[in-house]
């Protein structure tokens, strides 16, 4: 089971968690993954709330429906993860990374010399 936390909707947390099997090679091109009713049981959570994902992800050309078989991985899925991530990391995430740095006046200079 997941742990969901109240920042962020429980679709687009368990979305981001379907991402991040395809980012890690877990999940791969026309790979099928589970059913809307499966995934639901496994995370404890109503089919609704899956359904809500599954069509987030499909909009997003992360996956697609095969009409009476399941869901799959589209092609360039790994691909338009990583734009859409990457975008939201430079608007949403990079910002507040800065503010803090500026605020504790850590230079980005420091920050590569300890990740080296």
């Amino acid at each position: 089971m997941m742990e969901f936390y109240e920042h962020k909707p429980i679709y687009l947390q368990i979305a981001d968690t379907l991402c991040d099997n395809v980012l890690s090679g877990e999940w791969v091109t026309e790979d099928r993954i589970p059913s809307v009713r499966e995934l639901g049981v496994a995370l404890g959570v109503n089919p609704n709330t899956i359904m809500r994902t599954y069509e987030h992800l499909q909009s997003n050309d992360v996956i697609y429906n095969k009409r009476g078989v399941g869901y799959f991985i589209s092609p360039g899925a790994k691909e338009s993860i990583i734009k859409i991530q990457k975008e939201q990391f430079i608007k949403e995430e990079l910002p507040k990374i800065m503010k803090r740095m500026s605020l504790l006046s850590i230079k980005p200079s420091e920050i590569f010399s300890e990740l080296k």
